[in-house]
């Protein structure tokens, strides 16, 4: 059983295929964790429990060094707290002790946030319910077990069954000790144009902190942290992963204490946060993704590439074949009119091409980024016939049309801003911050909503679009909202985002098969939660291949590549500068979405030719890259080449990646080792017909010679072959 209560002990046991997750009710009716790592089949985990000395420390109940399951606060836990609350008489204590548990086929679902999709096929769930007896301040611990791909998803929903309003100023989802550690910490920083960078380093003393208070999950710390071994590798060693299924201000917080006891706890950030709760109401914090691994960094990887491709993205696209598409963007920018994309798209059909983007420029008297955003109807002097008349000649030329939009984004320079300029995000006598020459809207307010549901859903009605590019381009600033009220103001940003969710719940249920591509100035908002609406993020705005080699390898810790937004952009690079081999784009591009972002107008006839191969190559490996194994091989980090390579689910076939990054004279040749191959199936290369076992190719390696030129790509395709 995935989930088993032993009554006499008090301990939960959560068990998946290769990992255990126990705590315990204590005689107190606190609830203790005890142990979350490789199996161990039920075994009873509490000798791991510290011994209960107390230097200077509190004395009844160890609270400062007891392994917490969900602390509560103010009672000598000097710890990281999860919840912090203002009680009805001002105090901020909170006591948690159990009063009881359910145990339940199936998935739990947290009202208004989006979470792990399961059905009682693939999936347990375990509610174990804690209360303060003086205020009334209930938790609900839910726990949702994935056996068979080693994931237990955990949120909380706080509930007052006190006489008295309650005031949340922390409210985290997930709280985790482990009382004899000694870890790495990996987390994902970066910047604009340089999203999801690789940093590891062990942890010390203190508070270690990843966040974001920028109103999105951002470009600046991705919520996805790992703990592992010191020793940990791709391939060996124990990682414990953290992803929250959240798209706004986040926190994890790690802290090694003066005893080597490491605690994690993450949710919504908890500067500016607070949340009313009424007597009678309940709040539900976002849920957090657990998985762990004793076979490295890489199998990891491939626990969140499974779920999030199985469990997490919108059902109705899994499996589905994905569609080549142009982006007009760095095609056209601002400059165009029918008669110029229609010549676009006519170039990219006959290269092959799937699908029409139109990005910014079509709607209101959109020339430049100072003005139009809100005004949701297309630009007549642009588009005479509108976006009906495009599409039907779009869809003649054989391919589907997507469209761009920045649903949450208002102009000052707007009709609907001269309208209902309260709808933009301001505070009260404050003139706001223009960022990019555009305001907020204020996704709080259910005018607000509908009139986006409205302007969107008209668009999808009166022409054939299959696809929305769903951008937002500036950070949250000056939150505040004139419909909450005084007392309500600390709940705006989180609300802010459940607005958002609200919006695409509504969008989705009435045009399911309508593609939802994310993008937030590129890679601002590439997180769990908004994958629950959309099967795919635009990875970032730079599209440099060498650039990208970087973003998309630090992307692949948490996230699968059928996810990462990823396109052939033009050259000279518009934001490096830099001239790299169509090839090598296109093995970058491949390992994800797979599209372009160029004007096919301007490609050679040597080009066009050479364009329409890779088209056909990657139609080929299309499936085995979407829905194989990913392994990185070699890091963009680390070395002078890059290699990472796919591996479909039987282990039959096998495509290599190699890119080299830095030409050295003395660098005539590299041997990379496979991963995910059968030791005893004999493999045959595609391009030279040479065979090779499988343990060969993993235990030796393949011998390449370095391509000579400016950042040469390699692609080798493996496929076994009976003997």
């Amino acid at each position: 059983m995935p989930i088993t209560f032993q009554k006499t002990t008090g301990i939960f046991n959560l068990e998946t295929e290769n990992s255990s997750y126990q705590f315990r009710i204590c005689p107190e009716g606190i609830l203790e964790h005890l142990y979350y790592g490789r199996s161990i089949s039920g075994a009873d985990m509490r000798h791991l429990r510290p011994a209960p000395e107390r230097g200077f420390s509190s004395g009844g109940f160890p609270f400062d060094i007891s392994p917490a399951e969900y602390p509560g606060s103010g009672l000598g836990d000097f710890r990281i707290s999860a919840v912090n609350p203002v009680n009805p008489d001002c105090s901020r204590s909170a006591d948690f002790r159990y009063i009881g548990h359910e145990i339940r086929p199936g998935k739990y679902t947290l009202p208004g946030l989006p979470s792990v999709r399961g059905t009682s096929a693939d999936a347990d769930t375990l509610i174990v319910s804690l209360r303060d007896v003086l205020t009334g301040l209930c938790a609900d611990l839910y726990y949702a077990v994935f056996p068979q791909l080693d994931v237990i998803t955990r949120a909380v929903c706080l509930r007052n069954e006190g006489s008295g309003t309650i005031l949340l100023e922390k409210a985290a989802s997930v709280c985790i000790d482990f009382p004899f550690a000694d870890f790495d910490l990996i987390h994902f920083p970066g910047g604009y144009g340089m999203e999801r960078g690789v940093e590891r380093a062990p942890l010390r003393r203190g508070i270690h902190t990843v966040s974001s208070q920028r109103g999105v999950s951002s470009h600046h710390e991705n919520p996805f942290v790992i703990l592992c071994d010191h020793a940990a590798t791709e391939e060996y060693g124990a990682c414990l992963g953290f992803m929250p299924v959240y798209s706004g201000n986040h926190k994890t917080e790690v802290e090694l204490d003066c005893f080597g006891h490491v605690r994690l706890v993450s949710g919504i950030h908890d500067e500016g946060f607070s949340w009313v709760l009424e007597a009678g109401a309940s709040f539900a914090a976002p849920e957090v993704i657990l998985s762990y691994s004793h076979r490295g960094l890489g199998q990891l990887s491939r626990n969140y590439h499974r779920l999030i491709r199985e469990n997490l993205c919108p059902p109705q696209f899994k499996g589905r074949k994905g569609e080549v598409l142009l982006n007009s963007w760095e095609a056209a920018y601002f400059d165009y009119d029918e008669k110029i994309l229609l010549a676009i798209a006519r170039e990219a059909a006959s290269l092959g091409i799937d699908r029409f983007v139109l990005d910014d420029g079509w709607f209101g008297k959109r020339n430049d980024d100072t003005s139009s955003l809100g005004d949701w109807q297309a630009n007549p002097g642009k588009l005479p016939g509108g976006l009906t008349g495009l599409a039907e000649k779009i869809c003649q030329l054989g391919l589907s049309f997507g469209l761009w939009i920045e649903p949450e984004m208002i102009s000052e320079d707007s009709d609907l801003y001269r309208n209902h300029p309260d709808w933009a995000v301001r505070e009260p006598g404050r003139t706001p911050e223009p960022s990019r020459n555009q305001l907020v809207l204020d996704m709080t307010r259910a005018d607000v909503r509908d009139y986006l549901f409205h302007s969107i859903d008209t668009l999808l009605s009166q022409a054939n679009i299959t696809y929305l590019k769903w951008d937002f381009n500036r950070p949250l600033t000056n939150a505040f909202s004139a419909l909450l009220g005084r007392e309500h103001q600390g709940e705006f940003a989180h609300r802010f985002i459940l607005g958002t969710y609200e919006l695409l719940s509504r969008l989705q249920a009435k045009w399911p098969d309508v593609l939802i591509e994310g993008c937030t100035a590129g890679g601002g908002r590439f997180d769990a939660g908004m994958l629950y609406y959309c099967p795919q993020i635009w990875c970032s705005d730079n599209t440099d291949a060498l650039c990208r080699l970087k973003i998309q390898e630090g992307t692949s810790f948490g996230y699968p590549v059928r996810v990462m937004g990823s396109h052939v952009s033009a050259i000279p690079n518009h934001q490096t500068g830099r001239s790299i081999p169509l090839r090598t784009r296109s093995i970058v591009a491949m390992s994800g979405t797979y599209g372009f972002e160029l004007d096919p107008r301007r490609l050679s006839p040597e080009e066009k030719s050479a364009v329409q191969e890779e088209i056909r190559q990657f139609g080929a490996y299309e499936n085995l890259i979407r829905e194989g194994d990913y392994y990185r091989l070699a890091s963009a980090f680390e070395k002078t080449y890059s290699a990472w390579e796919f591996v479909s689910s039987d282990h039959s076939r096998a495509l290599l990646n190699v890119v080299f990054t830095a030409a050295q004279p003395e660098l005539a040749q590299v041997c990379i080792r496979l991963q995910g191959l059968l030791e005893n199936a004999v493999y045959v290369r595609e391009d030279t017909g040479k065979q090779y076992t499988g343990a060969a190719l993993m235990y030796g390696g393949l011998v390449l010679s370095v391509p000579k030129g400016d950042d040469p790509g390699v692609q080798i395709f493996f496929k076994e072959i009976d003997m």
